[in-house]
């Protein structure tokens, strides 16, 4: 089956969505929705990555990809059988509506460890680095995610999922992604339920204690119920977007490098392989002394002080 990734359509939509969004908010919204030079340092992010990742997908995604396909699901007589024993699977629709729930679950735990993984949080950091929300910071998207990212998706096509119905699924799910970051639409009531929708995704991004490291699903909210990093949205609080220690730059390079440079900055101060290891690999925000801490060591603290104060 000859198919196409749904990214290649999806890209000049992105394009002529921002610019409506953008049209809008001037003309009818009194908030500062974009700012001209963080505008154009996310679409010049954005335009690296549409040159280079599809470079980088090539190889590591679509090349292994269909090795870990044709590995684990060798020809036997002219059929596909997978080394467990079993067929592997063919095109129905019901295969193709498991192989995205599939997907929506390896994104999940990607994102997750995007925020969990110091050196995983050095190139998704970009993402987040915007303190506005809307559909140009979509597109703000870190050059190195697609190095690691494949890793993540590959026991799909061991599972015996065709690599093209697996790549399509990512690109299904990115378009979801995208239209995400706006405010302009509300909450979605039944819908709010088990998708992750617009004001969940603002939580995601949102630099406040109490919603940061949640909400990392896809199209579904499944699995952050699952998994204990759900949070609701709240009217009642005032979000501010982007992180706690931002770039302080509209250079590209900078927003691309910048939590590069302090990991090398912390491993130069660690005095043991231990400690020069979870400067790496460890959370952010992770130190030997505590002068710094991590997201879950902050919300403990501000958890206790809350029960402390209701006591």
């Amino acid at each position: 089956m000859d198919l196409t990734n749904p990214l290649v359509y999806g890209a000049p939509a992105f394009i002529a969505f921002i610019l409506l969004e953008l049209a809008y908010s001037k003309t009818h919204d009194n908030e500062e929705l974009y700012e001209w030079k963080d505008l154009f340092a996310s679409g010049a992010m954005g335009i690296g990555s549409a040159i280079i990742a599809p470079v980088i997908k090539i190889i590591f995604a679509i090349v292994l990809f269909k090795f870990t396909y044709e590995f684990f699901n060798p020809l036997v007589d002219g059929v596909r059988m997978n080394v467990l024993g079993y067929e592997s699977f063919g095109w129905a629709w019901y295969i193709w509506i498991i192989c995205q729930v599939l997907d929506d679950f390896a994104y999940y735990w990607f994102h997750r460890a995007n925020h969990e993984v110091r050196l995983f949080w050095a190139a998704h950091i970009v993402h987040h680095s915007s303190d506005n929300y809307n559909l140009g910071t979509a597109i703000r998207n870190g050059w190195f995610t697609v190095l690691y990212k494949p890793f993540f998706y590959m026991w799909i096509p061991a599972l015996g999922f065709h690599y093209e119905m697996l790549i399509v699924c990512m690109g299904i799910e990115a378009l979801w992604q995208f239209q995400l970051h706006t405010k302009y639409v509300p909450k979605l009531g039944f819908l709010d339920k088990f998708l992750n929708t617009h004001t969940q995704h603002q939580v995601h991004h949102s630099k406040n204690i109490e919603y940061m490291d949640k909400n990392h699903g896809g199209y579904l909210n499944l699995f952050d119920k699952m998994f204990g990093t759900w949070k609701a949205y709240d009217e009642d609080i005032d979000i501010e977007f982007g992180v706690t220690t931002p770039p302080d730059s509209y250079n590209p390079l900078v927003i691309l490098t910048h939590e590069y440079g302090a990991i090398w900055k912390d491993i130069k101060k660690a005095k043991t392989f231990k400690e020069g290891f979870m400067y790496v690999f460890g959370p952010p925000g992770w130190s030997v002394d505590g002068s710094t801490q991590t997201i879950k060591q902050i919300q403990r603290e501000m958890k206790a002080e809350s029960l402390k104060n209701n006591s």
